[in-house]
């Protein structure tokens, strides 16, 4: 089983490690409900290093990069940008979500864990020109999330604090072997930071001294839910387009001469309509939406929930569900839905992502 370079820190905070897509990973540090709070009220660190980071140089780099992504690139008009975006197959299906950093020079790619290596086959198998890829394996990856996080980084950031401070969401900087961007997964204030490994160790025990909590794959996924954001492999893959999963802002359209791959069958589900939609489902009842479940209206199904858990900062259940488009939230009819959970039919409330923003509800 894959270790990132942080697992002997992780077994000193007595993490429950557990496989994830084959890394040894840490689901809690003994409570998930109190991470994932750490994270909305103070600040938590997640260890993130199972994602796979790629760099992408040459001089035909740019051009490559607007033929493979969904997003064009080209709108990131200076080094110091980032774009969220999607890797889509010839049919339009999702095979990957991820983020695309403009460099100095060259380009970097953040990529899931799960689907590194078809990711880098098809990659691979469309280089063309002057292009270069290098996995960067020497590389660790933390996400340092909260309303605290900024501050509570303070002494770990030291002379790099004011330009993270500046910073605008998607915006990043390097500050000699450290990338520090203002991105995360969790709907809260914060920055992820790329690092060689042995800086990473050291930072994940300045950051713990500074009274930032270890978080775990648990509290992530409440954390990631409440924002309102997709989980590769469970609310979007390679069946289903961005059009099908609350994703159509990443498809860049414009220039209508700009080849990407799906751009056909994008632009023919987008005229003749799209006919599921991702939406937000809170239960107006006791109990916990799980993925799989079927929600009915008028007596038939309309969609099936593609995550569900129960909401530490609402105290109820909400998930993410792929329903007809007829009724997804702001369309006729998306009142009387429930979902049947143990056999029983449950009143639930059609929303628009997020649930949770900033700490505050949105729903």
């Amino acid at each position: 089983m894959n270790r990132t370079a942080l697992n002997e820190q992780h077994r000193a905070s007595n993490a429950k490690l557990v496989d994830f897509h084959g890394w040894e990973m840490p689901l809690h540090y003994g409570s998930q409900l109190e991470e994932h709070h750490a994270v909305r009220r103070a600040a938590g660190v997640f260890d993130v290093s199972h994602m796979t980071v790629v760099d992408v140089e040459g001089e035909d780099a740019t051009a490559w990069l607007r033929e493979l992504l969904a997003n064009d690139v080209a709108r990131l008009e200076a080094p110091g940008c980032a774009q969220y975006t999607a890797l889509l197959d010839e049919d339009g299906g999702i095979l990957d979500d991820l983020i695309v950093y403009r460099r100095d020079g060259s380009w970097r790619l953040v990529v899931n864990s799960a689907t590194r290596e078809k990711d880098l086959a098809w990659m691979r198998g469309r280089l063309q020109g002057d292009v270069a890829l290098k996995e960067r394996a020497d590389l660790s990856m933390l996400a340092v999330q909260g309303p605290e996080a900024l501050n509570r980084s303070a002494s770990w950031l030291g002379a790099g604090f004011d330009a993270v401070a500046a910073l605008a969401a998607f915006t990043f900087f390097e500050d000699g072997e450290r990338m520090i961007a203002r991105t995360g997964y969790t709907g809260e204030d914060g920055f992820e930071v790329v690092l060689p490994h042995a800086d990473a160790q050291k930072a994940w025990e300045a950051l713990l001294e500074a009274g930032i909590r270890p978080a775990g794959l648990g509290a992530r996924d409440t954390l990631r839910l409440e924002a309102g954001m997709n989980l590769y492999g469970q609310d979007m893959d390679a069946s289903v387009t961005p059009l099908e999963s609350n994703m159509g802002w990443v498809l860049a359209l414009d220039p209508a001469d700009r080849a990407f791959a799906g751009r056909a069958e994008i632009e023919s589900r987008k005229a003749a309509g799209v006919r599921q939609r991702l939406c937000g489902v809170v239960l107006e009842a006791k109990g916990v939406l799980r993925v799989g479940q079927a929600l009915r209206a008028e007596g038939r199904e309309i969609g099936t929930l593609t995550s569900g858990a129960f909401s530490p900062s609402l105290g109820c259940g909400i998930g993410l569900a792929r329903i007809d488009a007829v009724w997804a939230p702001g369309k006729a009819g998306r009142h009387g839905v429930t979902v049947e959970i143990r056999g029983k039919e449950l009143p639930v409330r059609l929303v628009r992502p997020p649930f949770v923003r900033n700490g505050k509800a949105q729903v």
